[in-house]
């Protein structure tokens, strides 16, 4: 059995000092969100509870699907970089941006610098950049694939880009991996799935993330950016994709979203009859420790392929 865990949307604080030539951008929005909503609501404390109660689970690799900061300050980056590190060994740690990884212009490519360790493929030594992505790296039979949706828009924008060169590249890697008969977790931020957030936080490419997934296949997605425990299904070549999101990791309880949990997913099996079990840990009472919320048996749930209307 492979222990897949799963976190995203950290958003580590508290931020650093701030100067007003670094609120001659679109960080100005995100620092009146942080002093009005995330200051609030998300805690260090918080994440450090769920990082412990995750290690304590003992799992075999640890997925984290974007946002570790709020407004890619380059002091932001370099904490990330710190926390990582604390997270375990960069080969059993794999990491995709988020948006407000790559907040505004420059900030993808510092956080890509910064946080290479953890977001390169198996055998990479090189530089990380946008055309670096999706990674791949195996852990025993099963292949992680590290997508990146980050990109600077607009300010009230967070919307994720899916582009047809990135597609190209992971219809081969998926079919790479197929062939080798692994069991494939493709990571990325925004949720390829119609719906799940509101217009101005959408995956721009969802029709052609979710074609390269019909087309080439996949077993699972998992995804950040909706700070929702959800679950969707997609067409993938042989059968249903779960499409799991967590809520976020630093989300204090009695807020409007549900309070910062992470994602257990149990993988054992071969090709044609593996077996999924997904986990949801985290806080339920304010100053309770992190227990268990739920437990699904994905196998037993997907439905079928003819009952799912294409998104």
């Amino acid at each position: 059995m492979f222990r897949l865990a799963h976190i995203s949307d950290v958003h580590l604080g508290p931020l650093p000092d701030v100067t007003y030539r670094d609120l001659a951008s679109k960080r100005v929005v995100g620092y009146v969100n942080w002093q009005r909503n995330r200051r609030r609501h998300h805690h260090d404390g918080i994440v450090d509870a769920i990082v412990a109660d995750l290690k304590a689970q003992v799992p075999d690799h640890l997925a984290v699907t974007g946002d570790l900061v709020n407004l890619a300050l380059d002091g932001e980056i370099e904490l990330a970089r710190l926390w990582l590190q604390t997270l375990g060994a960069p080969t059993d740690v794999s990491v995709v941006p988020g948006n407000h990884d790559a907040y505004v212009p420059g900030a993808f490519d510092k956080a890509c610098h910064a946080w290479a360790p953890w977001m390169s493929g198996d055998g990479s030594h090189g530089p990380v950049r946008r055309t670096s992505f999706p990674y791949l790296r195996i852990r025993p039979n099963v292949a992680l694939i590290g997508v990146s949706t980050a990109r600077a828009t607009a300010p009230f924008m967070a919307s994720g880009f899916f582009r047809e060169g990135q597609a190209e590249r992971l219809a081969g890697i998926l079919e790479e991996t197929g062939k080798r008969d692994l069991f494939r977790v493709v990571m990325i931020h925004h949720p390829p799935v119609r719906g799940a957030v509101g217009q101005h936080k959408r995956l721009l490419g969802i029709g052609k993330f979710q074609k390269v997934i019909r087309q080439s296949g996949a077993e699972l997605v998992l995804h950040g950016h909706s700070h929702l425990p959800t679950l969707h299904w997609i067409e993938g070549h042989t059968g249903m994709v779960p499409v799991v999101g967590v809520a976020a990791a630093g989300q204090a309880a009695g807020g409007l979203r549900p309070a910062a949990q992470f994602n257990l997913l149990d993988i054992s099996g071969e090709r044609g009859n593996w077996n999924v079990q997904l986990t949801r840990r985290g806080l339920s009472v304010p100053a309770a420790p992190p227990s268990e919320v739920s437990t699904i048996d994905l196998t037993a749930i997907a439905p079928h392929r003819a009952l799912l209307v294409r998104s």
